[in-house]
């Protein structure tokens, strides 16, 4: 008895010094994001004072007045927006269905296949780089959007993400619905995907969130003003002398906005993916 409450006692311990330490690196974590929010609504002058102070001594709203005067903020925030829901969502499609084929089907060679599509993961995209901007200006579709989609159509992460995702789920399913008459299109778009919604949003989240903050490939592909997104035009706040930390930390707050909406709405099923991708039942 006094063993078990001893074991009991411990492990209330570790369990509130792990939850303190848990705090203390949130909260460090957190630095960054404040110290933004804080420049965002301060002068430049008022950002460099000594000593520096977290609080700012009078909000400046301006920063976010001008942010979108001083470049073309809208037309770069409309692109950033269009640009990567069109990628999430047929990047989204794409590996599902690669994955579902890898999962499910029975292909000759599938594993030898698959490992050849992994080898994606193990190449840096750097590598690359070069053999696809040469394809793209072939195809007459440099300094378009439809080129930097192109691109990004093809992911071998978001492919091993949902193949070990539908791995969990039962075969007996697959089975019985060819029973029931179903094809292998409508098995796949009425049975597997509605109950993969937990890696579906998974990837999705991770797609949106990279295709958002991507600067390298828009900075290859895009030269035109027009078609740039926001990564680009916050480098404008940028030149080779002085930065506009006020204006750069607003137009920055701003676009962080809507990679928080999408991780607020799937974060349920974030979670779950998380968590289970990968086990089988």
């Amino acid at each position: 008895m006094l063993n078990a409450l001893g074991n009991k006692r411990r492990d209330r311990i570790a369990y509130a010094l792990l939850l303190v330490l848990l705090v203390a690196c949130s909260i460090v974590a957190l630095f960054p994001f404040l110290w933004m929010i804080s420049a965002s609504l301060r002068t430049d002058v008022d950002l460099f004072r000594n000593p520096m102070n977290w609080i700012p001594q009078s909000l400046y709203l301006d920063n976010f007045k001008e942010v979108w005067t001083a470049i073309p903020f809208g037309t770069y925030f409309w692109n950033t927006l269009k640009l990567t829901v069109i990628i999430t969502v047929l990047q989204v499609l794409i590996c599902s269905m690669a994955a579902y084929a890898f999962a499910k089907l029975r292909i000759p060679f599938k594993n030898a296949i698959f490992l050849l599509f992994m080898t994606n993961l193990m190449m840096p995209w750097h590598s690359i780089m070069v053999p696809q901007f040469t394809v793209v200006s072939e195809l007459g579709l440099y300094n378009t959007h439809t080129g930097y989609v192109l691109v990004q159509l093809f992911s071998g992460f978001g492919i091993f993400l949902l193949r070990q995702f539908f791995l969990s789920l039962p075969a007996e399913l697959n089975e019985a619905a060819r029973i029931d008459g179903f094809g292998e299109w409508a098995i796949y778009w009425r049975i597997i995907l509605p109950l993969a919604r937990a890696g579906v949003s998974t990837l999705a989240i991770f797609t949106f969130t990279f295709m958002w903050n991507d600067y390298l490939a828009p900075l290859i592909y895009l030269q035109d003003d027009g078609l740039k997104t926001l990564q680009l035009g916050l480098k404008s706040f940028q030149t080779e002398h002085t930065t506009d930390y006020g204006l750069l930390m607003a137009g920055t707050l701003i676009a962080t906005i809507p990679m928080v909406v999408v991780f607020l709405a799937g974060e349920r099923f974030f979670t779950k993916g998380v968590a289970t991708t990968g086990m089988k039942n």
